[in-house]
């Protein structure tokens, strides 16, 4: 085994070039030949191979060497011991003397070299996403990928690298290249944002990315706007951004250009997340403290996405702190959180523990049984959520490293009530016990491996699971004596009823993703993936004291198959596309679809600083949600495309252009143009309680299109920071079951849409922020008249009439009415102090600053004017109801 393998190192070094002179400084004294040799790596560009059975390196030597040329330091420290070396680029390999012969340096060396490594946070050695690398010499670059890693291949001579990323002080590295270098480029952040415009010296603006209609935001930014009770909430901040809004007041769901909130995929970790909300949509699991990195396509999508049809939000979760032990938490009005993270083993594998719990129900508890407490009843009501979040991260070598992370989330909303009644001879005692509860579970295990210089692969497994539970419990006990019997008998009876439904949806993945960069003209990105499905619809399960009964929906089993290749080309310093194509499949019971989705994107520099781009996609999407809009519970489903439901499909064409100005700042203006196909909506008059048919039989598919235009303006940088956005746009749907066939505006089609925030820091100590958010109302169907019919009761012995009135209700043109325009402030402030231990913060937030009354829902309600003349006259108006007034809240940050 030892010939074979010094034969084929033998063929290797016949191909390659001897080693290029360069010089060392080394004093040591009784050190091994290895002590050596990693002394001359750290000071050279050479990295040394060997097999260990072929060549000695543990020998004590002495050496003295004062700027020696590296190949006569190695001719003295091997010339007696038989091992000989041969340069291939810059690793320099040790094989027995005797295989080959002359130890010279030739200078024949390729014509380009690869640059390579990770950028980091110097600090904690968290991968540092979407950070720069730029050669000023070639006026050539490129960005790390979702790991950090980066790969850049220049001609070999003299390089001029700046390493940047938004909040960092920038890093500069200028040497000569003549053979593939490794440089892991560690960044110091910026404390204080007054000083970070001296990182600017070059960085990949907005108008240079081929990419459009995607919105990346730094974590230190989400975690500095106003909060909702005191909570940041990441898709909070999304709903901020133009394209993108809210479902309603309080709502964590995104609508992104007209879509729905199933067309959104959203990822963490890579791992789709199919249910974000906490506590009915008021917040979102996702907890910032443990948060890296997000963004969100919008359009414009590459190739490597797919399987929806509106947007692609991403989100990578923290790796750890590998460098030393790092935590902190917040404890505000309604929950805590705390967040941990360190090295297991320094510099090698790091752990990190996020995790965050209401206590409204261990506060309000004791205050909400007080006040529904009588003589004979009891009454409770409680909910609370939590969520935990874990990552490994562990570096075999310089070329592997492996992750394992996990989420775990629920949510418990409970009532509970007992009656008791104890009177002459008759005794009952009713208890009721209803709830909801739902949550997710994902796991994720991932494997990056550097195949070569240029070529990086990642590997994933993934598990992701949302369960959806609902119970109503009724349990009566009664006691009572027969009345015609002596003595009388007491007869005990017992009335029980329950009910429980459960719905979920369960994956398991597998994906295998490249990242291959031969030149800084391509990065090119090839994959393919499978998901298994196992879809649960609906099963409720009905119980009395005599049977148990179950309806709805068996589990529906499926698999979805995807390939992607794309390349981001420079074709000339004006020009550069990205080019890609994707081809996705579903199989379910005797179907098979499948669809080719070809994508597009191109960017031209009209100056240093404009640039015109315009995109196309093709999005096909196999898993769907059936929403009930007329209730604030979670209780849509996820269900499949099968052999009645066709895939939803869309086609989206963009054009934009895009402006940087004094490095700082940054506008974009689009416009967009998106046909959707095979949307669904429930049939009139079905909904999520009708159990009479399959849920198959309650849909109804049609088509949608929006279209509009956006603006968004930006400033990154300095100690005041923000942005504007703004939206023009139309959405509709038509369905030739529904509103007679004619097209009607959707629901969260939204004419205007604006928001303003922006970010102040006043020294060290304090630091202020504010959004101001305006939007049409939501488009709603209502009643344009009310009839009252009378109905007349006529009882056997002709003696009685009574007359009841039954309101019959004239709806006109679905979604027709528009409520009340939405418009809100919100503030905060932070008292920050440094301590010995770390930092602290106080933060005082408004929200809903000048208690605008916002529209959550319309009703209608009875009216009656009185006169003195005649009887009240009966009306009908409609009367709005509002959710959230002015809103206090205070919470208290700490990092140690």
């Amino acid at each position: 085994m030892k010939i074979f393998r010094i034969f084929l190192l033998i063929i290797t070094l016949q191909t390659s070039g001897y080693a290029q002179n360069a010089s060392v400084t080394i004093q040591m004294k009784n050190a091994t030949i290895e002590t050596v040799l990693k002394e001359i790596e750290k000071q050279t560009e050479y990295r040394f191979f060997y097999d260990a059975d072929a060549v000695k390196v543990s020998d004590a030597v002495d050496v003295s060497w004062s700027s020696k040329a590296v190949s006569d330091a190695l001719n003295d420290l091997f010339g007696k011991r038989g091992i000989a070396f041969r340069l291939i680029d810059c690793q320099i390999v040790l094989y027995p003397d005797e295989t080959i012969a002359p130890r010279t340096v030739s200078q024949n060396v390729p014509k380009r070299h690869t640059i390579s490594g990770y950028m980091r946070d110097s600090q904690s050695a968290e991968s540092l996403i979407g950070a720069t690398v730029y050669n000023k010499s070639s006026l050539s670059g490129t960005s790390t990928n979702q790991y950090g890693f980066y790969s850049l291949t220049l001609p070999a001579g003299n390089v001029d690298l700046v390493y940047s990323y938004v909040g960092y002080n920038a890093q500069s590295r200028t040497f000569r290249l003549r053979c593939d270098t490794v440089i892991h480029a560690d960044l110091e952040g910026v404390v204080h944002l007054q000083k970070v415009e001296i990182i600017a010296d070059r960085t990949l603006h907005i108008h240079e990315r081929t990419q459009m209609s995607v919105i990346n935001l730094p974590v230190a930014q989400i975690k500095s706007m106003p909060a909702f009770l005191g909570e940041v909430d990441v898709m909070k901040v999304l709903q901020l951004m133009p394209g993108i809004q809210s479902g309603g007041e309080g709502s964590s769901g995104l609508y992104v250009r007209g879509g729905g909130p199933d067309q959104n995929l959203i990822l963490l970790d890579g791992v789709p997340v199919y249910n974000v909300s906490h506590l009915f949509g008021f917040f979102s699991v996702f907890n910032g403290d443990a948060i890296n990195n997000m963004e969100i396509f919008k359009g414009g999508f590459p190739a490597r996405y797919g399987g929806r049809i509106s947007s692609v939000l991403n989100i990578a979760m923290k790796e750890g702190n590998m460098q030393k032990f790092h935590g902190e938490g917040a404890v505000g009005l309604v929950s805590a959180k705390l967040t941990l993270e360190g090295p297991i083993w320094k510099d090698r594998t790091s752990l990190i523990v996020s995790g965050r719990r209401t206590y409204i129900d261990a506060l309000a508890a004791p205050f909400i049984a007080m006040a529904n407490k009588t003589e004979n009843e009891k009454t409770n009501i409680g909910y609370y959520f939590y969520d935990l979040t874990a990552k490994i991260n562990h570096r075999f070598s310089a070329n592997d490293r492996i992750y394992l992370s996990a989420y775990m989330g629920n949510d418990k909303f409970s009532t509970w009530s007992e009656y008791k009644n104890d009177d002459k001879g008759y005794y009952s005692k009713t208890a009721t016990d209803n709830g909801l509860k739902w949550g997710n579970i994902t796991a994720a295990f991932r494997w990056n491996h550097i195949f070569t210089k240029q070529l990086f692969g990642n590997t994933t497994l993934t598990y992701s699971r949302y369960r959806f539970n609902t119970k109503m419990n009724y349990d009566e006990i009664r006691k009572e004596y027969e009345q015609n019997v002596h003595p009388p008998n007491q007869v005990s009876i017992h009335d029980f009823k329950s009910s429980q439904y459960n719905s979920g949806i369960q994956d398991l993945s597998g994906k295998i993703a490249f990242d291959y960069l031969p030149s800084p003209e391509h990065y090119v990105r090839f994959g393919a993936g499978a998901i298994n499905h196992s879809f649960t619809p609906g099963v409720m399960t009905v119980r009395d004291s005599v049977q148990k009964r179950n309806f709805g929906d068996s589990k529906i089993f499926a698999n979805e198959y995807s390939i992607y290749a794309e390349d981001d080309i420079k074709l000339t310093d004006r020009l550069k596309t990205n080019v890609g194509l994707h081809w996705s499949a579903f199989s379910v019971g005797s179907k098979f679809y499948h669809l080719l989705q070809p994508r597009i994107s191109a960017r031209y520099l009209i100056s240093p600083h404009l640039s015109a781009k315009a995109s196309y996609s093709r999005m096909a999407q196999y898993v769907h949600l059936l929403t009930n809009s007329n209730i604030g519970l979670p209780t849509d489903l996820w269900v499949p495309t099968t052999e009645l439901l066709r895939p939803q499909k869309s086609n989206q064409v963009a054009i934009g252009f895009t402006q940087n100005f004094k490095e700082n700042y940054e506008i974009s203006l689009e416009g967009y143009y998106k046909t959707m196909v095979n949307v669904m909506e429930y049939k009139e008059g079905t909904s999520f309680f009708d159990w009479n048919d399959s849920w198959e039989k309650k849909i109804v598919q049609g088509n949608g299109q929006s279209y509009g235009v956006e603006l968004f303006a930006q400033k990154k940088i300095g100690s005041f920071t923000g942005w504007v956005g703004y939206t023009l746009s139309w959405t509709n749907r038509k369905f030739e079951e529904l509103n007679d066939g004619k097209r009607f505006a959707y629901k969260y089609d939204r004419r205007h849409d604006v928001s303003i925030a922006v970010m102040k820091r006043f020294g060290k100590k304090i630091e202020m922020s504010g959004t101001w958010i305006f939007g049409t109302g939501n488009a709603v169907t209502a009643p344009i008249g009310i009839y009252d019919v009378a109905h007349p009761i006529t009882f056997t012995d002709n003696k009685r009439v009574d007359i009841y009135s039954n309101l019959m209700y004239d709806y006109g043109e679905r979604n027709g009415y528009r409520m009340r325009a939405y418009h809100r402030l919100d503030l905060s402030i932070s008292f920050v102090k440094q301590k010995k231990w770390g930092e602290r913060r106080w933060v005082l937030g408004v929200y809903n600053a000048y208690n605008r009354k916002n529209p959550f829902f319309l009703d209608v309600e009875e009216k009656y004017t009185y006169y003195l003349d005649k009887s009240p006259e009966k009306q009908y108006k409609y009367v709005q109801y509002s959710l959230f007034p002015i809103i206090p809240s205070v919470s208290y940050q700490f990092k140690f």
